[in-house]
């Protein structure tokens, strides 16, 4: 990324605060630090937002009927609202949502975004192959994200799971992965007691050195699970091809051994609604 040499004076009381902030790490010098500052203020708004809400609708009994997870209603609001007004609130203002079956349920819901302040708008998730039969809709995620290419062509895109809740701070997120000059991807990382039932990474510093996907006998001592956040550049999908379906088993693991995988650890909200059980568990844990 292109820079250029600037001199500017700053208050002595707001430049002792600014050094106050620098780690070393996730801010490394002034420089750095004004430079994450002003991109924080000034926004997102050029970057675009994937939403994959495909999927075979499941059945929650607290809906009495089957919908995308993405609709299921957490603390009153689908969690895809939820999801869309912590979008808005980090000034990110475009919008992709893939959606499959019962898709309708979606777009019926936020039609073009306008009512929430963003522009939306959808892919409809279909077989690749050639095949083109009525109702058959794409195995896995990858090749719903393969399907936006030439729409996630122009530069670096956030890339979020439809049926994921997290409070994950996507400004911070894209200065981090800003701030990798070498990545691919950076996936948000979360921990958990129990990593079998998600992918589990493995860091050496800020790079995910080994990804095991849902490992019934993990390699690593890790608790660190991939959160199904990310921050991906375009250079992601020469990564997926035609035969790939899940991004957590043919597209990460290829990325971490090639060095191009970076993590982002956080702490705080996340919520799988994954299925039934897992949806009962994260009200539950809402709750209390």
């Amino acid at each position: 990324m292109n820079r250029e040499r600037l001199t500017i004076t700053l208050r002595a009381d707001l430049l002792k605060q600014l050094d106050g902030l620098i780690d070393g790490q996730r801010l490394r010098n002034r420089s750095h630090a004004i430079e994450y500052f002003l991109s924080r203020s000034l926004g997102a708004q050029n970057l675009k937002v994937l939403v994959l809400a495909g999927g075979k609708p499941v059945y929650f009994d607290s809906e009495k009927k089957a919908l995308p997870k993405a609709m299921v209603k957490i603390a009153g609001k689908p969690l895809l609202e939820q999801t869309l007004l912590r979008l808005k609130a980090s000034k990110f203002s475009e919008v992709i949502i893939s959606i499959g079956e019962g898709g309708e349920n979606i777009e019926n819901y936020f039609g073009d975004g306008s009512r929430f302040g963003i522009s939306i708008t959808y892919l409809y998730q279909k077989e690749l192959s050639g095949r083109h039969e009525p109702g058959r809709y794409m195995s896995g995620n990858a090749q719903p994200l393969l399907q936006a290419r030439e729409i996630l062509a122009g530069g670096p895109f956030l890339l979020l799971y439809g049926d994921v809740l997290s409070d994950v701070d996507f400004g911070d997120l894209v200065e981090f992965h800003r701030a990798q000059k070498s990545s691919v991807c950076t996936m948000a990382l979360t921990s958990a007691e129990s990593v079998n039932m998600w992918g589990l990474a493995r860091l050496q510093g800020n790079r995910v050195v080994e990804f095991e996907e849902k490992p019934k006998n993990p390699k690593t001592f890790s608790r660190l699970v991939n959160a199904g956040v990310y921050m991906a550049e375009p250079e992601i999908f020469s990564f997926i091809s035609q035969k790939c379906q899940k991004l957590e088993s043919d597209v990460f693991p290829r990325l971490a051994e090639e060095g191009k995988l970076f993590g982002y650890p956080y702490e705080g909200l996340w919520l799988d609604i994954s299925n039934s059980a897992a949806y009962r568990q994260a009200v539950k844990e809402l709750i209390s």
